[in-house]
């Protein structure tokens, strides 16, 4: 019995660091690829290789999300779409404010992992990101030459 109350335990501890809003906020920082939007339970939109990806960059609450298109040789083109963020925390949980010129938003972060993000918008869409990965590394362009 003691046994599985300790696995519980580990379990949930698991659990609760998931859902930390300060941890999910360490993790929202960078280059971002949007794989699914579930726009309701029973309507999936998948992506399969983006032509642009999401950096977010946020520190002390403050910061900015701004599209990038990925080179095939490395390297990215920076776009014109950039929009300003703050993080904020409400009843522990993460919130992302968005600003533009022409229109403001927020989105919860459901989940903000080293690997993926998870954020719903004001209509009840929820985004699916997984942590971009260049197609070329540096030890490719190095076995090139």
């Amino acid at each position: 019995m003691r046994k599985f109350l300790i696995i519980g335990f580990i379990i949930f501890l698991a659990a609760c660091s998931n859902n930390n809003p300060q941890e999910q906020l360490k993790n929202v920082n960078g280059y971002w690829e949007i794989k699914k939007v579930e726009i309701e339970k029973d309507s999936v939109i998948s992506y399969g290789i983006s032509q642009y990806i999401d950096y977010i960059e946020i520190k002390d609450s403050t910061g900015f999300r701004k599209k990038l298109q990925p080179k095939f040789e490395g390297g990215y083109i920076t776009t014109n779409s950039s929009e300003e963020v703050k993080a904020e925390i409400e009843d522990n949980t993460l919130f992302l404010h968005y600003a533009t010129p022409y229109d403001d938003w927020r989105e919860e972060v459901l989940k903000a992992s080293e690997d993926e993000l998870v954020v719903v918008n004001r209509d009840g869409k929820t985004y699916y990101y997984q942590r971009y990965k260049p197609l070329l590394t540096e030890n490719d362009e190095k076995e090139k030459e």
